[in-house]
């Protein structure tokens, strides 16, 4: 059987309908269509565009952009939008110096992210996001599996075996693992819910990094050795910079959707401007 309703018509449409693609409905920012007609993304690329398309409009009010710049028809803004864009940051966005205090009260309760020689010996089972994956489905295997590694008794290790049948990670052959790491090892996402925490075990929650999901078994750890405020000053001053820049450029992006007309895709806006 096909599985389709007695009522469906689809033996009779495969007959008579034309070979075409199936046509998406377009998002849009203040009627510049940001995918084609037959163009499926995720929300977060939807999302992406939809920021990208606001700030290069609002290079162009602010004159430091072409007015026949055209929008990126894959999402990527030409050259001279790139720079404009960057200009319109800089001119915008208000991203205070961090004070010797802050930075001091930082180090302070993060001083495991600025450990000098912290290992960690980790073995993952990666669930890779891979272009048309159904993300959902995906989640729910990961899950799935999470849970396995996690529910036996202390006599057996399902995790290699599972690795092995699971994992899109060549290290699966290898039951998973990924030997000693450092944080320069990984991929940043990744090392901050790896690095700076005592956890040992398998993590209980999945790891989200550009590659896709992760169910992460740290087994041993080197805690490396503690540094200095006066060492890693800089290194914390960078981190708060960057801090605020993301606070102040998502407020931003907030302001300029207050004024837009979006069209199918949802992002955070405001209507007055906000405290930055």
């Amino acid at each position: 059987m096909s599985g389709c309703s007695p009522t469906c018509g689809c033996a009779s449409a495969a007959d008579t309908a034309p070979d075409t693609a199936p046509v998406t409905a377009v998002a849009r920012v203040n009627g510049v269509a940001l995918q084609g007609p037959t163009e499926q993304l995720s929300e977060d690329a939807l999302r992406q565009r939809a920021c990208t398309e606001l700030l290069r409009q609002a290079a162009q009010r602010a004159g430091l952009l072409a007015a026949d710049d055209a929008p990126a028809a894959d999402g990527i803004p030409s050259e001279a939008a790139s720079s404009a864009i960057e200009q319109l940051l800089e001119q915008s966005l208000n991203v205070p110096e961090p004070s010797e205090q802050a930075c001091r009260r930082h180090h302070s309760a993060h001083a495991a992210r600025y450990r000098l020689g912290e290992r960690a010996r980790v073995r993952h089972i990666l669930f890779a996001v891979t272009p048309g994956v159904d993300v959902g489905a995906l989640r729910k295997r990961a899950e799935h599996a999470l849970l396995e590694v996690r529910s036996h008794d202390s006599a057996s290790d399902p995790f290699p075996e599972v690795a092995r049948q699971l994992s899109n990670c060549p290290s699966g052959s290898e039951g998973g693992e990924l030997g000693w790491l450092t944080a320069e090892d990984c991929a940043p996402e990744f090392a901050r819910e790896i690095f700076g925490h005592p956890e040992v075990g398998v993590l209980p929650r999945l790891v989200h990094s550009r590659f896709g999901l992760h169910v992460v078994d740290v087994q041993q750890r080197d805690p490396g050795q503690d540094q200095p405020f006066e060492a890693v000053h800089g290194a914390v001053a960078m981190t708060l910079r960057q801090q605020s820049y993301v606070t102040a450029l998502r407020q931003y992006l907030a302001l300029l959707a207050g004024q837009a007309d979006i069209e199918g895709v949802a992002l955070e806006a405001a209507d007055t401007p906000l405290v930055q």
